[in-house]
């Protein structure tokens, strides 16, 4: 028999695996409910942090394939652009420096885990984009030592039990409407200044790139773009426009690392798939499904091809855990559309809404249909 981690690669060498792999989640928004949860665990599980290793423990005790996460191991340095920071209760104030002018955010904390938004953003108009390409252009990035022998602290503690990835930045574009700007703005930056954008987006690649060489070199199994991208928040033209290209410059560095690529995109994806298709990426990760995606197993994979892989979550099958039933039908038509299983993962993430009984019932429910690969 196979170990859960070799079992895993197999899909990725486009091989046959002896069972559909589900894998656990948890972070401070996918947190098990403590109702009725054993103590031993809920010790272990403490106070859910980033990057902690709760994923292992969740999944550990539920039996689940282990896919554990981490950030990259990268130092920034700048000699140009300097970063201050002002404390106001919640607020953090920052103000970054840079030979074209000043630019500002204002990040809220609103969770004491550290989970935070941003109600200034740095980009406010065409007037700012000069300012930020300064910022990316005077950055450099170099390895992270100490995060770097976590890593691989990480990998020894999951083992043969699975795999561990890095979250990376997403793409330039998809970095602009979560992190760097409002969509409104960004709209406006795309339709009335497309040359000061496109300039950015090349400095912004430039740093990307740098930070890709070197987590790749980590001793992380796969990469991971974070995008979370949805076509509520850009078009299909404007990922064609920005993100082919760009996709496939890391997935290459990616690769040629001997490493995986997989790109997030959870959100309504449906006519991204075909575009996905084209590029190198190895996965679709937290492919999401109806009724909160827009697109099916079945369907996506159609418009993916055999090659990429879809990483696709459970949890948002079961709103209503009622009907039981309904739940195993749900399950099992997961499965079915899957088929014959040499290209799918399942995620199963917590739920702070759905007791461990209620976890653990869906993950004795996929154990069922876990072996029928190959149809």
């Amino acid at each position: 028999m196979l170990t859960p981690r070799e079992n895993l690669l197999r899909i990725f060498r486009h091989e046959l695996p002896e069972w559909i792999p589900v894998v656990g989640h948890v972070d401070p928004y996918n947190q098990p409910n403590r109702e009725g949860m054993d103590p031993a665990l809920a010790q272990k599980l403490g106070t859910v942090q980033w990057c902690g290793e709760a994923t292992i423990d969740f999944s550990r005790y539920l039996g689940l394939d282990i896919m554990d996460y981490l950030g990259p191991p990268l130092r920034f340095k700048r000699q140009k652009v300097s970063v201050e920071s002002e404390q106001d209760g919640a607020d953090t104030l920052v103000t970054w420096h840079t030979p074209k002018g000043d630019l500002r955010e204002i990040i809220r904390r609103c969770r004491e885990d550290g989970t935070s938004y941003r109600v200034e953003h740095l980009v406010k108009g065409p007037q700012d984009l000069e300012a930020f390409t300064a910022a990316f252009e005077d950055e450099d990035v170099e390895l992270d030592a100490e995060a770097a022998a976590s890593i691989r602290r990480r990998k020894e503690l999951i083992g043969d039990d699975g795999m561990l990835m890095l979250f990376m930045n997403g793409t330039p574009l998809g970095m602009m409407y979560r992190v760097y700007t409002r969509l409104d703005t960004l709209a406006y930056l795309w339709a009335d200044a497309p040359k000061a954008l496109a300039d950015l987006f090349r400095a912004m690649t430039r740093s990307y790139l740098k930070q890709f060489h070197i987590a790749a070199q980590s001793a992380a199994d796969a990469l991971v773009g974070m995008d979370d991208t949805s076509t509520t928040t850009i078009s299909p033209k404007m990922f064609e426009q920005y993100d082919m290209d760009y996709t496939d410059q890391v997935a290459a560095v990616t690769h040629d690392a001997g490493k995986l690529y997989f790109h997030h995109s959870c959100g309504l994806i449906k006519e991204l798939l075909a575009m996905y298709r084209r590029t190198a990426m190895d996965a679709v990760h937290g492919y999401t499904i109806p009724p909160i995606g827009d697109v099916t197993v079945g369907e996506g994979r159609k418009r993916l091809g055999d090659r990429v892989t879809i990483i696709a979550g459970l949890i948002q099958l079961f709103g209503n855990m009622d009907d039981r039933a309904a739940v195993s039908r749900s399950v099992a038509a997961m499965f079915d559309q899957g088929q014959p299983g040499d290209h799918l993962i399942l995620g199963l993430a917590a739920d702070p809404e759905k007791t461990m009984e209620q976890t653990r019932f869906i993950a004795d429910e996929c154990r069922k249909h876990q072996r029928s690969v190959g149809g």
